[in-house]
């Protein structure tokens, strides 16, 4: 049975002096930290391929802020960038607002919050966890062909990976329901900070095992960080 490494990888800090939450909207780029961390994560993955990763694929969501974070590992691997609208972030009804703990207390938003379980204020996390994980077994799939006969099988070469730069909500919850718990959550219990990897390894189609790691853990200290739904 071949195995296979799907690397799903959050963007870094975006500039956002007004807190806005920004979801899918075009045009956020990455600050100057942001940039610091993406940089540095590309030489994570660097480092993870000169002992011996056979890293073969990169996608990225087509929002501003993904773009930029793969483009630093795309120039460190010599990969070209491959958009997927299936790693989008999550569709949000407060997108574009400020603020937002000051308008929850307004009875005119009280009609959105009717089902945390869902949630009803955006794309439920059962869609959410679907469309990600269509994904990332199409990345899959595509690392192995890119790898050639053998990659990833017993006395074959090194199992390939494929790299998927992506947004905090859809990673968490894709990785809840990889771990079979629960996808209902605390947003402030996301263990998915800026920049981190969340990888999903594989045998044939079957995740075996989810690991995580933070490449820029030195940098998160006063990062800004705006969650999604």
């Amino acid at each position: 049975m071949q195995r296979s490494t799907v690397h799903l990888v959050r963007h870094g800090e975006v500039h956002n002096p007004e807190g806005v939450l920004y979801g899918r909207l075009p045009e956020f780029h990455l600050s100057e930290l942001g940039r610091r961390m993406a940089d540095q994560m590309a030489g994570y993955f660097e480092q993870r391929r000169e002992g011996g990763a056979n890293i073969v694929l990169l996608v990225a969501s087509p929002l501003t802020r993904a773009q930029e974070t793969a483009q630093p590992v795309s120039e460190a691997l010599g990969l070209p960038i491959t958009t997927d609208e299936r790693i989008i972030e999550a569709e949000n009804r407060f997108e574009g607002m400020s603020r937002i703990k000051s308008r929850l207390r307004q009875p005119r938003y009280w009609p959105l919050l009717v089902n945390p379980f869902l949630p009803s204020w955006g794309e439920p996390y059962s869609q959410q966890v679907s469309r990600v994980l269509e994904g990332v077994q199409s990345a899959r799939r595509a690392a192995l062909a890119l790898a050639g006969p053998g990659a990833g099988s017993a006395g074959g070469e090194a199992p390939p990976e494929a790299i998927l730069v992506s947004h905090q909500l859809p990673i968490w919850v894709t990785r809840l329901a990889a771990e079979h718990r629960r996808l209902w959550h605390d947003p402030r219990q996301r263990e998915c900070t800026l920049t981190s990897v969340t990888s999903l390894d594989f045998d044939g189609e079957a995740i075996r095992r989810v690991r995580y790691s933070e490449p820029c853990s030195d940098l998160l200290p006063g990062a800004a960080n705006v969650p999604g739904a």
